[in-house]
């Protein structure tokens, strides 16, 4: 009787499994399809390409500050040779600040992406659910941004599907 039991829990089980409709996408692709993404991407990259120069500067500018107080050191008196420490020491830390102000955790940068690049994945994300809740999918993976989706056949890749739901032009 156990044994009929497990029997038939199987092939339920198994016959339920399969029966279960999954998809894939590929969102760095659809991402590439929208303009308002490659804006939104071109308006992070200036700002970055901007806030990097402003560093490289603070940085090259502290860079001399060491070297000429490398170079004169051993010529200057206590009080300046403390003096022109404090100065290289403060002129580190604002170099500092200022990469964590724009590029740390929560910087500029971080708050300028959520505010340009999340809409668009979110616009995604819904256009996704419309078509996998149409299609009855129940499970829909992304293989891009370091998945762990190893092989993915074609034929499951519903990337042009989102695409055309948010009415996009997919050649």
């Amino acid at each position: 009787m156990k044994t009929l039991f497990l029997a038939l829990a199987f092939v339920f089980g198994t016959g339920f499994a399969f029966t279960q409709k999954y998809a894939y996408i590929d969102s760095d692709y659809i991402l590439t399809k929208l303009p308002e993404y490659q804006a939104a991407k071109d308006k992070l990259d200036q700002l970055a390409d901007r806030w990097t120069k402003e560093i490289e500067k603070r940085y090259d500018v502290l860079r001399m500050k060491k070297e000429n107080f490398a170079r004169e050191e051993v010529l200057l008196p206590e009080e300046e040779r403390s003096k022109r420490k404090e100065e290289i020491k403060r002129l580190e830390d604002e170099a500092m600040q200022m990469q964590k102000a724009r590029f740390g955790v929560k910087g500029e940068y971080f708050q300028k992406r959520q505010e340009l690049i999340k809409p668009i994945q979110d616009k995604v994300y819904d256009a996704m659910q419309t078509v996998a809740s149409r299609k009855k999918y129940v499970f829909v993976f992304d293989k891009a941004n370091q998945s762990n989706l190893v092989f993915a056949d074609p034929k499951y890749d519903i990337s042009d599907l989102i695409l055309r739901e948010m009415d996009v032009d997919v050649k």
